[in-house]
């Protein structure tokens, strides 16, 4: 996965070339990400869902992060990116049935780790009350939760510093147990603020021209 081509860019998005992942996260270079949030509606809320990171994630393990994510590679559209949603969740979707929130940056820089993205994000809205079937690629992903859409806007905005979130996860052993705590920012992939709120003004944004926000 290191090795990985992804296309560079400046930060105002022209072109320089190719590197491997490796290098991009040890130079900081900028790069684009496919990122898709799942919003589902059911008895009469908006509730949205995210991915619990494998223990054995190079990154950020065990955090709660997007529904499904990933970098675009240097052969691949913004529309291959709904591979990611396929091989993390084992769900299939079409990238028409996707709606664009845009690009937002985000920036995560830790000690030997700088990751400047242009993340395209995307909203995939479930149908109400549909029952989502995950098949996870255990690698990537051990747990899936939902957390009402607002309280998790709040949280993303500084208004809360708590919210419940409800789902499962999957053990070593590979038996499913119910998943449901608390979680505050410390529990989510350390997202730059602006990014998060950004992600929640423009999902918010959808659901208020779509009728489900009064």
């Amino acid at each position: 996965m290191e090795s990985e081509k992804i296309k560079i860019y400046t930060e105002d998005s022209r072109y320089l070339g190719i590197a491997a992942r490796e290098d991009i996260h040890r130079q900081g270079h900028w790069h684009q990400t496919f990122h898709c949030w799942f919003i589902s509606r059911r008895d009469g809320k908006n509730w949205i869902h995210l991915q619990l990171r494998s223990e054995a994630k190079k990154d950020f393990p065990y955090l709660f992060d997007i529904t499904a994510a990933g970098h675009i590679l240097s052969t691949e559209t913004v529309a291959d990116g709904v591979r990611e949603v396929k091989e993390e969740l084992g769900i299939a979707v079409e990238f028409e049935d996707l709606v664009p929130l845009g690009i937002i940056k985000d920036q995560i820089h830790q000690a030997g780790f700088i990751d400047n993205e242009h993340c395209h994000n995307f909203l995939y809205r479930v149908n109400e009350n549909s029952d989502l079937r995950f098949e996870l690629q255990i690698e990537e992903v051990t747990g899936m939760v939902s957390a009402e859409f607002q309280a998790f806007s709040d949280l993303c905005k500084g208004k809360r510093e708590r919210i419940a979130v409800e789902g499962f996860e999957i053990e070593g052993d590979g038996t499913v147990e119910r998943l449901t705590k608390t979680i505050s920012k410390n529990d989510l992939v350390p997202h730059s603020s602006s990014y998060l709120e950004q992600v929640a003004i423009r999902i918010q944004q959808v659901l208020e021209k779509d009728g489900f926000l009064k």
